[in-house]
């Protein structure tokens, strides 16, 4: 097993409608097909679990959880609390386990969220995405501009210490206040962890058709730029580091969970479409969650593929993932000419890289893929 801890991620694939630019492995309710069941999904994941525990022996203690999605809140606060359950009764959760779920604000009320956290749930994230009414039809969002702000303090009524705002820029149509609303709305909100991603078009998504009809302009880097500064200077401002490049968490409020796959630790993923990491072999079960089901009714494995990582893998995915992170990389085994020239460049601490250690400035955050590529 991985020196660096042992998460398990759950996936509920169910949304109640797709946004625009989702590329994720979600259906709706006509999508789903038959032998596929909200009302059976714990019951589903539970049978995974069962299989799982012959790989992994009870008594790996699991360090964090987090569901995701999809909207996992869209299955009652009871089932989750009996995937939870399962989980710690296969493994065992050690007594400082983080437990995250996803949720969209509109899924979820004070008591839905008092049930999960009375469930054993110590952290919930929220998508907001933006504070805009405009912003927020492009996206084909669902929720009022300040349902997620009021979600998040409903949260922190329900007990949840740790709570995130997720928010997504350079979005066609936002405006610089748009986006300065949004950022003002999360740190009103009394969160300790921001997420901000720029807006991806993927093909086959929504957005992308009517992009390439000309009705939305595509994203412009240069605005993507703008925003993230924007996005480092109030919440720096506010009391929030950045700790990975598209996060930003108040002291203790980092989301454990990603810090385990960004440092190389091994995870169980449960549901259709989940990956799983366990001691360099990674693989994956299948997509559609009725050929998840009836697998699992059948006692079959719900695997679809499987990789054994060799030592490049490994090193080109460390480098990947470390190096967007605030702690950075050590600059052994990277091409030493290229970092140089990062240096020189203004995109690398020179305190750090003096200290034989990679870590970006602000400037490199915004070309991180740049610095990874070439010093890969």
């Amino acid at each position: 097993m991985g020196e660096n801890g042992f998460a398990v991620y759950v996936h509920v694939p169910f949304c109640a409608s797709r946004c625009g630019y989702c590329d994720f492995n979600t259906y709706t309710a006509s999508e789903l097909g038959g032998g596929a069941s909200r009302d059976e999904y714990a019951s589903t994941v539970l049978q995974e679990l069962e299989l799982a525990a012959r790989v992994i022996e009870p008594g790996k203690r699991v360090d964090t959880v987090f569901v995701g999605g999809g909207t996992p809140t869209l299955l009652p606060a009871d089932d989750l609390g009996r995937i939870l359950e399962g989980i710690d009764n296969t493994w065992g959760l050690a007594a400082d386990a983080e437990v995250t779920t996803e949720a969209n604000p509109e899924s979820v009320d004070i008591s839905y969220l008092k049930t999960l956290r009375n469930a054993g749930f110590t952290r919930i994230s929220l998508g907001m995405q933006s504070a805009a009414e405009n912003v927020l039809r492009v996206l084909d969002r669902k929720h009022t501009a300040g349902r997620a702000p009021q979600a998040a303090l409903e949260a922190r009524d329900a007990g949840f210490e740790h709570v995130n705002l997720d928010l997504i820029y350079g979005t066609p149509g936002e405006s610089p206040d748009d986006f300065a609303r949004s950022l003002n709305a999360v740190v009103d909100a009394g969160v300790d962890h921001v997420s901000a991603y720029a807006l991806i078009v993927e093909d086959g998504t929504r957005m992308a058709t009517r992009m390439r009809r000309g009705e939305l302009p595509f994203p412009e880097d240069d605005v993507a730029a703008d925003r993230y500064l924007a996005a480092e200077a109030a919440l720096t401002g506010a009391g929030f580091e950045w700790y990975e490049v598209s996060n930003w968490a108040k002291k203790g409020g980092e989301c454990r969970h990603n810090l385990l796959y960004w440092t190389g630790a091994d995870w169980w993923g449960l549901g259709p479409g989940a990956h799983s990491h366990v001691g360099g072999v990674r693989w994956w079960n299948v997509k559609h969650p009725s050929a998840y089901a009836k697998r699992l009714a059948a006692g079959e494995s719900p695997g679809l593929a499987r990789e054994v990582l060799t030592d490049e893998d490994r090193h080109m995915e460390d480098v990947m993932l470390r190096v967007r992170l605030r702690e950075g990389i050590s600059l052994r085994g990277l091409n030493k000419d290229a970092a140089a020239r990062a240096l020189a460049g203004g995109l690398l601490d020179k305190g750090a890289y003096d200290r034989g250690q990679l870590v970006l400035t602000l400037r490199g955050r915004l070309l991180a893929d740049a610095v990874i590529r070439d010093v890969i």
